[in-house]
């Protein structure tokens, strides 16, 4: 719902808040943000607020550090529970230089330079991500709370009960759920929310990941995000549910094509196939986030799409007779822990130069992928996933597609982040090396 400067500022009043929370997004995915009071949330509200970027991650230089925070008041919402015995709200922000140009390292600016592309044709990409996480008992070790399993439901659970006061919170700010259950691994659960335009989606996601964890942690458990916190169980995905309207048509659906997708459906899931491992960085970019994919555990580690078949890097899933508008893709390969901006962007960026550059579509692939051997997956010329946050980052840095669609900026600073935190974690020596090598060599 869109919200004016006086809806803002009478929604505070009603509700006695005492304090807004304006956020951003670094380059990583993490919020930041400054805690703005009710004597001076209407100058913000006007001209917004300034603060120092050289210390935020991927973004701005010691010697260009002044930016503003400009509120959008769209994404306005109260938090429904009390922070230090005072109402809070939060609203999300737009950077900009001091000259009020868009900052050109903002994900959130980089997202909306994406969909400007479609909007511009009067087309709008929607966004439906499935969010895995789990609960444990603190931040210091992976102690699990409960061993059922998917879609296990017992009001006894605990995981269960924080999930509904989850979804509750997430409802009171006008966040649209869909449904939430517990997934495959002990501990783990999925909220899924309604699909939504991809731009207010990423504002939700961030919402989102805040609110699980908040919750956990009013109940002295700790939430996380982690693509592969348990070693020999499935890890957290965010599977990423797409489509592309105009006006009211689904673009993706045509009773005539093969399989019922349209050529610009065909088109998009190619551009995405044939981009996956340039932009594998952006949707999974942490070190651990290699450690979920790995063939055994559910998630896909090979490139190819299909119908039915799970086992796919994009299932197109099936549809119920009436319902064309339903019709969308389904990307497996992202976890959680990345940054929504930037994963929504690369990913719609793919998809719009397969459909440019009219990329022929590979034929499905229905057989389980994941019991071929590796002379079936080289005759069915099926090719794999980056195996390790060092090889996503070399194809990462290869792509003209992804320099283009991050900018210069971003795209070094990504670079440069990664390949430090790469060689943090190649000097480490792990309890795996001690186990294995000490006694013997």
């Amino acid at each position: 719902m869109t919200k004016t400067r006086e809806d803002v500022l009478r929604l505070i009043d009603e509700a006695g808040v005492h304090n807004v929370r304006l956020c951003f997004t670094d380059v990583l995915g993490h919020i930041k943000g400054m805690s703005i009071t009710r004597s001076e949330i209407e100058g913000v509200l006007d001209s917004g607020q300034g603060f120092d970027g050289s210390s935020v991650a991927g973004f701005a230089r010691i010697d260009e550090s002044d930016l503003m925070a400009i509120p959008d008041t769209r994404t306005f919402r109260i938090l429904p529970w009390e922070v230090a015995g005072s109402k809070v709200a939060i609203m999300f922000a737009d950077i900009q230089n001091p000259d009020g140009t868009p900052y050109v390292g903002d994900p959130r600016y980089l997202l909306r330079r994406q969909l400007e592309r479609v909007a511009q044709k009067g087309q709008t990409f929607y966004v439906g991500p499935e969010a895995e996480f789990f609960y444990f008992e603190n931040d210091k070790e992976p102690a699990i709370l409960d061993k059922a399993g998917y879609f296990d439901y017992q009001d006894v659970n605990l995981g269960t009960l924080l999930v509904q006061k989850t979804v509750n919170a997430l409802e009171l700010m006008d966040i649209p759920v869909e449904c939430a259950h517990h997934e495959v691994a002990p501990s783990q659960h999925e909220i899924d929310l309604r699909y939504q335009e991809a731009l207010e989606m990423a504002d939700y996601m961030q919402v989102y990941r805040f609110t699980v964890k908040e919750v956990a942690s009013q109940n002295d458990l700790y939430a996380t995000f982690m693509p592969k916190p348990l070693f020999g169980e499935n890890g957290s995905g965010m599977h990423c549910h797409m489509s592309l309207f105009e006006n009211n048509t689904n673009l993706f659906f045509d009773k005539n094509g093969e399989h019922l997708l349209s050529d610009t459906a065909r088109h998009f899931i190619a551009g995405v196939l044939t981009h996956i491992k340039e932009i594998t960085l952006v949707l999974n970019q942490w070190v651990n986030s290699y450690k979920r994919l790995v063939p055994g555990y559910e998630a896909p580690v090979n490139i190819g799409w299909g119908r039915r078949n799970r086992s796919s890097l994009i299932r197109v899933p099936m549809y119920r007779v009436g319902q064309e508008k339903a019709t969308r893709i389904e990307l497996r390969s992202p976890d959680p822990a990345c940054n929504p901006y930037l994963a929504f962007a690369v990913m719609l960026a793919a998809g719009l130069k397969g459909i440019e550059q009219q990329y022929p579509l590979p034929e499905p692939i229905e057989e389980n992928i994941f019991a071929m051997s590796a002379a079936q997956k080289l005759d069915r010329e099926i090719d794999s996933l980056p195996g390790s946050l060092f090889d996503a980052i070399d194809a990462f840095e290869a792509s003209s597609l992804c320099r283009e669609t991050l900018g210069d900026h971003t795209f070094e600073k990504l670079i440069q982040n990664k390949r430090l935190e790469w060689d943090r974690f190649r000097s480490v020596v792990t309890q795996y090396e001690i186990e294995t090598y000490l006694g013997v060599l």
